[in-house]
């Protein structure tokens, strides 16, 4: 089965960079998506980014021109570089993959409709 490991996150000051890693075991199939989302207190889950197997990527407004997603096929991981941080990205961020995906990039960083999910990694920014 699938299994996903988050890694990275820590504590930063504002304007400053985080790369956030995801590592999958168990994920061997040539059509996926992948993303990343965040949720912080008192708040519901929302959309960071997400990248497809054809390499299609979709952006939360508030993360794009800051924020990258990228993977690494070699290494079964997934990144989310974090450039510029605000005290608005203090969140927990989940990594999640979809191994039968059924709609575009776009419709999945809204949607969020992912069959794996890691334990997440706690991002702080702080002013």
């Amino acid at each position: 089965q699938v299994q996903l490991v988050e890694s990275g996150g820590g504590s930063v000051k504002s304007g400053g960079s985080l790369r956030l890693s995801c590592a999958a075991s168990g994920f061997t199939y040539s059509s996926y998506c992948l993303g990343w989302f965040r949720q912080a207190p008192g708040k519901e889950r929302e959309g960071v980014a997400v990248i497809d197997s054809d390499g299609s990527t979709a952006y939360a407004d508030s993360a794009k021109d800051r924020f990258t997603i990228s993977q690494d096929n070699a290494k079964n991981t997934l990144y989310l570089q974090m450039n510029s941080l605000k005290p608005e990205d203090t969140a927990m961020y989940y990594c999640a993959a979809e191994d039968y995906p059924r709609w575009g990039v776009n419709m999945y960083l809204r949607l969020a409709d992912f069959g794996y999910w890691g334990q997440g990694t706690q991002v702080t920014v702080s002013s």
